[in-house]
């Protein structure tokens, strides 16, 4: 089986724009998420709709494509990617260009879901500590899901999922297993090819969650379990805190 790494950066953010530019540590942030995608896969790209980014890429010897501004998500792009890079991968993992810290063995995680011949889409959760805040735990930002016992995705919700009858909010966290979602995907082309022609769903208007659109119409996803943990930069107060890591790290 073979695996293409996409990874979708825009130039243009409404919270912190050119991220994928931004210096950290003596190199662009994407420069950090290819150099880690880059010690598990041998075929991958940044796939991009700004011509800075193309060139930042180009230029420290990654693979990079344009394409359209136009579309609605990353997995839009991730589709486009692949046909103008003439790919010819049965799986395409989605992999976040805004995440420096990404951890290969997550990379190597999702691929091992495609171990099961009916895994068709593969994304990643976090088991959230039993000892942590539920504060932490109801973060909007961080969605949650739950899975049947075959690690099948069976929702993902911004709330708090399971519900947990009987104990005080604040104990929820320490007598149930919850999980965080670590937006990454792979999907087998002909699947990808698919679900990027549904319209939008229900309840991914209701959530602005993908990955629901995929669930209410019937497609399966498989979830792998993570330990480890990552940081996405969304504003330039996640740039200072990744520069700290970096320190740190080093």
């Amino acid at each position: 089986m073979k695996f293409i790494g996409i990874i979708p950066a825009r130039y243009a953010s409404t919270r912190f724009e050119g991220k994928p530019l931004a210096d950290l540590g003596g190199k662009p942030v994407i420069q950090h998420v290819c150099d880690r995608v880059s010690s598990v896969l041998d075929d991958f790209a940044v796939a991009t709709d700004d011509r800075r980014i193309f060139d930042t890429v180009i230029s420290f010897g990654a693979k990079a494509v344009m394409t359209s501004p136009d579309h609605r998500s990353g997995t839009d792009r991730c589709l486009e990617a692949y046909d103008n890079l003439g790919s010819d991968a049965d799986v395409v993992i989605n992999i976040q260009g805004d995440e420096p810290f990404v951890d290969p063995v997550q990379i190597r995680q999702i691929m091992d879901c495609f171990d099961d011949p009916s895994t068709d889409i593969a994304t990643l959760a976090l088991p959230y500590p039993h000892d942590g805040s539920y504060s932490g735990l109801e973060n909007p930002n961080k969605p949650k899901v739950v899975m049947d016992s075959h690690s099948n995705a069976l929702m993902f919700s911004r709330s708090v999922i399971p519900y947990l009858r009987g104990f005080d909010r604040e104990e929820w966290p320490a007598n149930a297993d919850y999980f965080t979602h670590i937006g990454m995907y792979a999907f087998r082309i002909k699947i990808l090819r698919e679900v990027t022609r549904l319209p939008q769903s229900p309840l991914e208007k209701a959530e602005s969650l993908e990955q629901l659109r995929w669930l209410q119409n019937g497609y399966t996803i498989k979830v792998g379990i993570t330990d480890r943990q990552t940081i996405g930069i969304d504003t330039p107060a996640d740039l200072e805190a990744a520069k700290a890591l970096l320190t740190n790290i080093n």
